[in-house]
């Protein structure tokens, strides 16, 4: 199959359900190859909500591929430092990353909605106004070998529609309704027994202005503090406090669920940041929203898809957020799908390289932020976090030569 099969009088070429990150970098992608592709989306409107993330260098240099490297650099924060401390503000390693460690590509973090909105914007300007369709939750599907038959519903009409698409993408989340479908005896997502809070909050910058910082403590609570926007003086900072042992998580993941400021500051008590510039008080009750959940990811699967529909993102691959690598790796399989479907040789098959290029990379990310996690909780000894972050970056395939090999 090559790209005539694709853009062949079926109104729809490839449906993505879900306009997050992954599926909007997925529709440019396969736009940038020739590709028809359409996006469904539950929420009626696509919001600027959520707070900050981390693109690595891996991620940047794919975005930058697709021409938003110039728009990314007006809307992140390029990171220069990585800063390692104690829960008073005593520096334990710093290292580099970014172009100040290497990379040919900088690494960005960003406010999750403004980077949502400016993907979002690049789709409708590419690919026409109407390629993504908000207020339309996904049902149910069915592979007849020639198309996917997708059924959704208009949310505001109730009205159902069914849509023939040549494949379908599950690029829908963690809560993923395609992965439901095809994995429908898979268990409960996995609690690493770490509960967390995350924010943002307007504060003047800290450091370098381009610095992060990860803190632990004696008793295992975690912050982590970084700026996010070239715009605005807007700080994300995430507090993670060990609760259980890991196990199935039994409650709802809960992702917009409303945190506590005084939950937070009661984990940082004893803590001071003054040393780094920044007033803990004022970062978490200066936040107009704090958002708790559940540390959570799945086991690996052994395959992502079946026939005309796969997954991709989150979908695939939930992953802890040591390592900050999961907006990343959903780029990363964006653009492999769209590479893999442009190779040709049909449809299935094109799906099956793509998950077979992915799926084991993915996986090795999934278990090295379970290590990664495990070796800063347990760390004894400071200067052993220069062998961990090395380590995961090897492991990941995220150290400067393998990165900058792939031109």
């Amino acid at each position: 199959m090559g790209n005539n099969e694709l853009g062949s009088a079926e109104e729809t070429g490839i449906l993505i359900a879900g306009a997050g990150i992954g599926g909007l970098t997925a529709a440019l992608a396969l736009h940038a190859e020739g590709i028809r592709a359409t996006v469904v989306e539950r929420v009626r409107q696509i919001a600027p909500l959520g707070v900050g993330i981390t693109l690595q260098p891996h991620a940047v240099r794919e975005l930058t591929r697709l021409g938003l490297g110039d728009t990314l650099a007006a809307t992140g924060v390029a990171t220069a430092e990585q800063v390692y401390a104690d829960e008073r503000g005593a520096r334990r390693f710093t290292e580099a990353v970014g172009v100040a460690a290497g990379y040919r590509w900088p690494q960005y973090a960003v406010h999750r909605g403004e980077l949502q909105l400016l993907l979002l914007d690049a789709v409708r300007e590419r690919l026409g106004p109407d390629a993504v369709r908000t207020g339309t939750r996904l049902e149910s599907f069915a592979d007849d070998q020639d198309t996917v038959r997708v059924r959704v519903t208009d949310r505001a009409t109730g009205l159902p529609t069914v849509i023939e698409a040549q494949a379908l993408v599950g690029a829908d989340g963690a809560r993923s309704t395609v992965r439901a479908a095809l994995h429908a005896q898979e268990g409960p997502m996995r609690w690493s027994g770490a509960r967390m809070w995350r924010g943002v909050t307007e504060v003047t910058p800290f450091l370098t202005g381009r610095s992060s910082v990860i803190a632990y403590d004696r008793r295992n609570v975690q912050l982590v503090v970084y700026p996010i926007s070239a715009r605005r003086p807007l700080v994300n900072w995430v507090c993670a406090a060990p609760e259980a042992g890991p196990g199935p998580l039994i409650e709802s993941a809960g992702w917009n669920r409303e945190g506590s400021a005084d939950d937070v500051l009661r984990h940082l008590e004893g803590w001071d940041f003054a040393a780094l510039g920044v007033d803990l008080h004022r970062l978490v009750t200066g936040s107009p929203a704090i958002f708790e959940y559940p540390m959570v990811d799945r086991d690996p699967l052994p395959r992502w898809g079946r026939g005309r529909t796969t997954l991709l993102g989150d979908a695939a691959h939930p992953l802890y957020p040591t390592g900050a690598n999961g907006a990343s790796q959903a780029i990363v399989d964006a653009r492999t799908l769209a590479a893999q479907l442009a190779a040709g040789g049909g449809v299935a098959t094109s799906l099956a390289r793509y998950e077979e290029a992915r799926i084991g990379p993915t996986g090795d990310v999934l278990r090295a932020n379970r290590q990664m996690d495990r070796s800063m909780r347990g760390r004894r000894g400071n200067d052993s976090v220069a062998t961990i972050t090395a380590r995961y970056r090897r492991t990941t395939g995220g150290d400067v030569p393998t990165v900058n090999a792939k031109a």
